[in-house]
This record gives C-alpha cells, structure tokens and sequence, in this order.
C-alpha cells in the first residue's frame, strides 16, 4: 500500500533516467537500488532530500540525486523532498536557521531590513553568516534523522496494519 501510495507521486523511472540535467550520472542511473520502493531505500531518500533542503546552497536536487546515488537510496524520493524549500518556503525557513544558530551561538539576533542591493547583502551577511550556516546544518541534521526514523516508523506501523487485515479477512468467512 506504501508502494502504491508512492508510485502515484513519483514519476516514471525512465522519464528520469533521460532527463537531460541527470545525463552526467550516466550508468549510475541504471542501478535498480535507485528505484526500488523499500523500507530501506525510502527512509534513506528521505533523509537525504531533507538534509539537503535545509542546506543553503542553490541547485540542491542535484547534491540529492548525487548523494542518493553514493548511498543507492531512493533518488525519486530524495529529490522530491528537497523542494520543501522552494521560493515561497525558503525566506521563514532561513530566518528560523539564523535564529537559531544565534541561539547556540549566543549572539543576539539582529532586526534584518531587507534592501535588493549587493552592498547591503556583503554588509548584512558578515554580521549573519556564522548563525545562518551553524542554524541551516542544525536544522538539515535534524530533519534529516528526524524523516529517515519517522518513514521506518510509519513504514512498519503500514505493514503491521495491512497483515492484520489479511489475518482479519483469512478468519471471516
């Protein structure tokens, strides 16, 4: 029932295989391992896509997709994931990370106004960085441990689910 639930989200495997920015993988496409639908292969996906959401960094599905191929975990999973930081997500989830690494670091968080210029960014940015990056990798690790025991968890509770329903449906007549 996973499986199923899964298959309807994610796309054809050989849509993926031929995508044109994924080419530079080559043969490495082609291992089953990336594809398979298990308890395994799906926690470590998913715990690759969100460790990579949160890192700040641009292009992050393909660091996904490339770690998903190191570790042969579900690639379709992982890449998915990563887009829980998309343009409309990405400014909370930044100033949460700053926030917080402020907080372990303690430093004081300062009130950021926000001005569209490279001056401003250079200035800002040597006052923020150290809590942002320290929040951003917090925040990536946690989630990322947080998702891989959270899908083996939800995995054997569906699996659980489904053989008592077979033994209930074996016993009716």
């Amino acid at each position: 029932m996973a499986r199923k639930l899964i298959k309807r989200f994610i796309s054809d495997t050989d849509q993926i295989r031929s995508h044109k920015n994924l080419q530079f993988l080559g043969k490495w496409l082609h291992n089953p391992r990336l594809w398979h639908l298990n308890r395994r292969s799906v926690a470590g996906g998913a715990a690759i896509g969100l460790f990579m959401a949160f890192v700040p960094m641009p292009f992050q599905m393909l660091p996904a997709a490339v770690c998903s191929v190191i570790f042969k975990f579900n690639m379709p999973v992982a890449v998915a994931l990563v887009w829980i930081t998309n343009p409309f997500t990405i400014a909370p989830i930044s100033y949460f990370a700053y926030k917080l690494g402020g907080l372990l670091l303690g430093l004081p968080v300062h009130d950021i106004a926000f001005e569209p210029t490279w001056e401003w960014l250079v200035t800002e940015f040597t006052w923020i960085w150290q809590p942002f990056v320290l929040g951003s990798f917090v925040v990536s690790a946690v989630s990322a441990v947080t998702g891989y025991f959270l899908v083996h968890a939800l995995w054997r509770v569906h699996v659980i689910r489904d053989w008592k329903r077979r033994k209930l449906r074996r016993r009716s007549p």
